[in-house]
This record gives C-alpha cells, structure tokens and sequence, in this order.
C-alpha cells in the first residue's frame, strides 16, 4: 500500500493539473466529463446501462469513459487531472487521505455492495468449502486491493490464515490472473467477469465459491472526485449521481435479458448469452446498491478490513472523505 501511494503521490507532484474537461462545454452544450474506471466489466452493469440509455445525455452531460486497469492507476489519473471523477473501490481515496494528500479524492455514491468476483478452481469441486483451500496455491489480487483483502477477510472468517495457511501469488497483473491461472500450477484463482465465465466455457475452470456471497454486503466500488472539483462543481456532481441512480433503478427493475441487452454494446467481443448470464449471476447475489448512498456503517466496515489486513493504522473521518450530494 506504502509503495503504491507513494508513487501516486509523487506523481501528483510532479505533473502539472490537467484541466481534463472540467466545465468546458461540448457542441451540444453538454458539459464533457472524464469518467476513468478501474476495469471494465459486467460487474458494473448500472454504469453501462446509465451510458446506453442515454442518462449522462439528459443530465447535461458529455461522458468520456477510460480505463485505468487498478485502483492505484485510476487513483493517479484522478489526482493528475487527467480524470474528473474515478471509480475504484474506496479503498484507495482512504490511503491517500491517510498519507496526508491535500486535494484528496472524496467520495459521493456508491454502485456494489458486494464484491464481483469468484473463487475459481482447477476442478469442479461440488461440495466446497473454503477449508478446501489449505495448503493451496492461489492466484491471488494486489497486496491493498480489494480484491485481495476481501479474500483475506473470508479466509479469517473461516480461521484460515492467509499468510501461512497457504500461498497467495500476489505478482500477476490486474486482468492477466485468468490467462496465467490456463498457464500455472495454481490450484485456485479469483477472477471477476467475464473472466469466471470465460474459464468455465473453456474447460480451464470452475466457479468454486462466491467472494460476494460469502463477504457479505460491502462497499465494493464507489465513486470519488478530489475535493477542489466537488467543491467547485456541485452540479456536476449531482447530475452524474442522478444518472447512475436511473441506471440502478433499472437494473434493480429489469430482467437480466433485458439488462444484457442494454450492455451489450459495452461487450461487444462477448456473446448476448455469455453477458445474461453474468448479470443473472450478480442480480442473484443483489450485488447492485438499490441507490447510491454511501452510508457510515459501510465506511467504517470498508476501514474495518482495512485495518484487519494490516493496510491501515486507524481509522479516518466518514466526514472528511464521504458526501452525499444535495439535491
């Protein structure tokens, strides 16, 4: 976590603040917005639904959408200017604020409440359980993730010590798991969608074991701008807010046929039954928040995992990095 702030910080300090879009109108008179996403996936539905069906538009406003490819990469284009708004898990705007970042990311709605990913095993296993994974090898997530420590918080939750109790390969690359899980020895691998899927099409992997359904409700991936911005731009902020609500409501409202159908131009290199598919698997699980209302309870549970895999030393202010926009 220390050396991933780090870098983030310095970088703030050494490039220039790029006014990535802030204000600046399109030819329609919309206002452009760079929205910078930690992956691209199913996972994040009502985002995509919110795109397709032209939410942002009758907000006013012009959504350019990128990819960071992790949490620390997104955090960096948010603190750099070369995003408005980033979208990550929340993990991340605590260690920056915990490192004394001045312009730091707050955070105004949350999308997930549970986590997106999955357990894969090399063999289908039909009665698991997570004692299963003792002495394993694990393809594993970046150490202060929330993919990693999400499946720390299982493991201990089921007295499986994630340090001695098995191996953890922590040293693949953020969306390059599955293709060295087909490649390895690794006994396990935790993979979000398409991926999980993917694999199991393909005969290279099972879905062992849900890490939403055994975590519980947390507050998986939100969405933050940096201080300064929230402070200036309260419109924008609460208009984007009102078009992911609309792309909740429908998600939480709509079959998964129909939800997939929406999408599907998202996906475009996967099949319309491969995508229903994975969004019934996360409608199943509620995976989706049924507004975007980023409670205390949620925060202090996020820090909670925080501090029990050893990423933060205490706890910092729901104030200071949560706002709920006013309408």
């Amino acid at each position: 976590m220390k050396r991933n702030l780090s870098f983030i910080l310095m970088f703030s300090l050494s490039i220039p603040l790029l006014l990535s879009g802030c204000g600046k109108k399109s030819a329609s008179g919309s206002t452009h917005i760079v929205l910078n996403e930690v992956a691209h996936s199913i996972f994040y539905a009502p985002q995509y639904v919110a795109i397709e069906k032209g939410y942002f538009e009758e907000e006013g406003l012009d959504l350019e959408l990128t990819t960071g490819y992790g949490a620390d990469k997104t955090m960096t284009a948010l603190i750099s200017g070369d995003a408005d708004i980033g979208f990550m898990g929340s993990e991340a705007s605590i260690y920056a604020y915990a490192q004394g970042q001045k312009d730091y990311a707050v955070n105004f709605a949350q999308l997930t409440q549970r986590a997106g990913n999955f357990l894969i095993s090399r063999e289908p296993i039909e009665n698991f359980s997570w004692d299963m994974l003792k002495g394993s090898y694990v393809v594993g997530g970046r150490a202060g993730g929330m993919p990693q420590m999400v499946f720390e918080y299982i493991l201990k939750k089921h007295n499986i010590n994630p340090k001695s109790d098995l191996q953890i390969d922590q040293n693949i690359d953020f969306g390059l798991t599955a293709a060295a899980f087909t490649s390895n020895n690794a006994d396990f691998t935790i993979e979000f969608e398409p991926h999980a899927t993917l694999l199991e099409q393909e005969g290279n992997g099972y879905v062992a074991a849900s890490l939403g359904e055994a975590s519980g409700y947390v507050p998986y991936t939100a969405y933050c701008a940096k201080k300064s911005y929230i402070e200036k731009n309260p419109e924008i902020i609460l208009k984007f807010t009102a078009a992911i609500q609309k792309g909740l409501d429908y998600v939480n409202n709509h079959s998964a046929s129909e939800i997939a159908k929406v999408i599907a131009p998202q996906f475009k290199e996967t099949d319309i039954k491969t995508i229903t598919a994975i969004v019934e698997r996360y409608a199943g699980q509620s995976t989706w928040k049924t507004d975007t209302v980023f409670t205390e309870k949620s925060f202090n549970l996020l820090q909670n995992i925080l501090i029990e895999a050893g990423e933060l030393k205490e706890k910092v202010p729901y104030d200071d990095l949560v706002t709920i926009p006013a309408k």
